[in-house]
């Protein structure tokens, strides 16, 4: 037995509960190449074009470089997307493969099942997030400056709530796919655009009134003020309301997954 085992079985865990969690753990950290190595290499290129290249043209925005002020945006691209693709892969492939069969028919309630999955989905996004932030503080410090972070509380905070609210997503995408090129199109033509249109590459203050209202329909641009207030300080929009916001949205598409994991919306034919 492990020490991280010892830990949970005297801290009470669920023997079933952490199993389950335990399970989806491993099955994306012992695939690495899969799961670190592409956001690595995508980032990297994102820092090169976006940043250096680009960066020197654009200049500042509201006071820090370019490649600086893009960062937080980068952190929650990389969370929310692996976050996302983890849960509604998961679920996905047990339904395909008929395996999540064994899941539904254990002990733990339902409850515990979707917290298994929200909790393993939402620690690949944390993981993937925290390697996009520390490659952006070796790139951006050697090449411009040390990376501030003004408000670490409110980091994590914004970085734990976005990871839960798209692995309860990524759930609901699971159960709704009738296929893999479904798990496809929802990243491709939902997910990334309100990543790209939630001003992760540019300011609000750019746009004119009407797309500035209209941007702040898309919940993005909060997670992504949210991050970046937590890491330099500063935030187009409030704060607080922002992961106020967030928080209820997480909680009312996580109560979503289990009215639909008791009800067999998908799991069963």
């Amino acid at each position: 037995m492990s020490v991280v085992d010892r830990a949970a079985a005297a801290a009470g865990v669920p023997t079933g509960f952490y199993t389950l969690v335990k399970r989806e753990i491993l099955r994306y950290v012992r695939r690495p190449k899969n799961t670190f190595i592409p956001p690595f290499i995508t980032n990297v290129l994102y820092f090169s074009v976006f940043g250096v290249v680009l960066g020197d043209r654009v200049g500042e925005i509201t006071g820090v470089p370019y490649i600086l002020f893009i960062l937080p945006g980068l952190v929650v691209l990389g969370a929310v997307s692996n976050a996302f693709e983890n849960a509604s892969f998961s679920i996905f492939h047990g339904r395909w493969n008929e395996y999540i069969d064994e899941t539904l028919t254990s002990p733990l309630s339902y409850t515990q099942m979707v917290w298994a999955y929200l909790l393993s989905s939402a620690l690949r996004g944390v993981l993937v997030g925290t390697l996009i932030g520390v490659l952006g503080f070796f790139i951006i410090g050697g090449l411009y400056q040390p990376v501030p972070v003004e408000q670490p509380l409110y980091l994590v905070a914004f970085l734990l709530v976005i990871t839960m609210l798209f692995s309860s997503l990524g759930i609901v995408g699971g159960l709704l796919a009738e296929d893999f090129d479904d798990l496809t199109m929802m990243n491709q033509f939902l997910l990334r655009p309100l990543v790209f249109f939630g001003a992760v590459f540019y300011s609000l203050e750019d746009l004119t009134p009407l797309l500035r209202d209209f941007s702040l329909l898309n919940p993005m641009v909060y997670m992504v003020n949210g991050v970046r207030y937590g890491f330099l300080g500063i935030s187009e929009v409030d704060p607080q309301l922002s992961l106020a916001l967030l928080i209820g949205g997480t909680a009312i598409v996580a109560a979503l997954n289990v009215w639909l994991f008791k009800r067999g919306y998908g799991l069963t034919d």
